[in-house]
């Protein structure tokens, strides 16, 4: 206990938004340090030992689909919430010593952003992750709060806001006032369902096979929501399924938006249905305040156009919304009274 509050001195308090595709940490008096996609490239070591970690983030994601067979890279969060608890704790372990520069003496205080659908189970393998991987003290705060906090929105007051967090495994909506979330919705929906549904597409009209990375790419160049947008052209390259050979089609954005129809349907419909369940004075809140959109997901091209049509609502869009989580949860770190009143029991 007392090697604990001596390391605590040596340590900066973080904040962690602990994502499907990627991890990013704020650290107390220094910003934002790290962003980084949350891959771990593990190694399977002789005699059966167990697993070796040979990389994580950048280097681990460039081995994605491109490794021997004794190498494997790991996503070890899926759908928002740990599905491997040994690799995603070598993963925080890595964060930790990444942001005090590989500084082993240290305990620092945590704050981890987690989606509202989490359940207690999924909570503690959170907790006891961060704890394993050398956190002093672990705070939960769910990731639309933060994202609200973020975004710079007053969720003390008594004022309802509504906010639209799409991430790479799910998408958060949830109205909040008082500090606290009234009503919110959560679907297994994001960046990564969209990469899926570009694979699928690819494959049912080229007969072609793209990789994950090749899909992101396409949603992140020429992807589009709106039918109102501008075509634009891309060149993708993958295996032909039927000659098996190295095969290059060009596509175009009214193609991938035909792809990502079913990903933004249920996106929309999970809006309409959050509004449908909330109070009626939050709900004349949000027609004078309108919807944030924060998450990476929320930056595909004319998505806040789609939302206003279908809405009838402003939509507004975070300064940086893709870094609008981890800001908020760093604020809250940074005042600790609103941390303790925001945070999960």
């Amino acid at each position: 206990m007392l090697l604990d509050a001596i390391a605590g001195w040596f340590s900066h308090d973080l904040a962690i938004d602990l994502g499907t595709a990627n991890t990013l940490v704020y650290s107390k008096g220094k910003g934002l340090v790290c962003s980084e996609p949350s891959v771990v490239a593990v190694m399977e070591e002789k005699q059966g030992r167990g697993q070796k970690v040979l990389a994580v983030g950048h280097e681990a994601k460039e081995m994605l689909g491109r490794t021997p067979g004794s190498i494997e890279a790991i996503r070890p969060i899926k759908d928002g919430v740990i599905a491997d608890f040994e690799i995603t704790e070598a993963m925080l372990r890595y964060f930790i010593h990444r942001a005090h520069n590989r500084r082993t003496l240290a305990r620092p205080r945590i704050v981890i952003c987690v989606p509202p659908c989490i359940t207690s189970v999924e909570k503690r393998a959170v907790r006891e992750s961060a704890l394993s991987a050398g956190a002093r003290e672990v705070f939960l705060i769910e990731e639309p709060m933060a994202a609200a906090i973020g975004a710079g929105l007053d969720v003390t007051a008594p004022t309802g806001n509504m906010v639209v967090d799409i991430g790479g495994g799910t998408t958060d909506v949830a109205v909040i006032s008082l500090s606290g979330i009234v009503t919110s919705r959560s679907i297994r929906t994001g960046g990564d369902k969209m990469d899926e549904a570009i694979i699928n597409y690819t494959k049912r009209k080229y007969n072609m096979l793209i990789g994950e990375r090749t899909a992101e790419q396409v949603k992140m160049t020429i992807g589009t929501a709106s039918t109102d947008s501008k075509t634009t052209t891309m060149e993708i390259k993958g295996r032909d399924l039927v000659a098996g050979i190295p095969k290059v089609v060009v596509t175009t954005s009214e193609e991938v938006r035909e792809a990502l129809v079913e990903p933004i349907h249920a996106i929309v419909e999970t809006v309409h249905l959050t509004l449908e369940k909330t109070p009626p004075e939050l709900a004349a809140d949000i027609v004078d305040r309108g919807i944030m959109l924060v998450g990476g997901g929320s930056l595909l091209r004319d998505l806040d156009h789609l939302l206003r049509q279908e809405t009838k609502l402003p939509i507004l869009r975070s300064e940086d919304p893709y870094t609008a989580v981890v800001h908020g949860a760093g604020r809250a770190l940074d005042n600790i009274s609103l941390l303790r009143e925001v945070a999960l029991a």
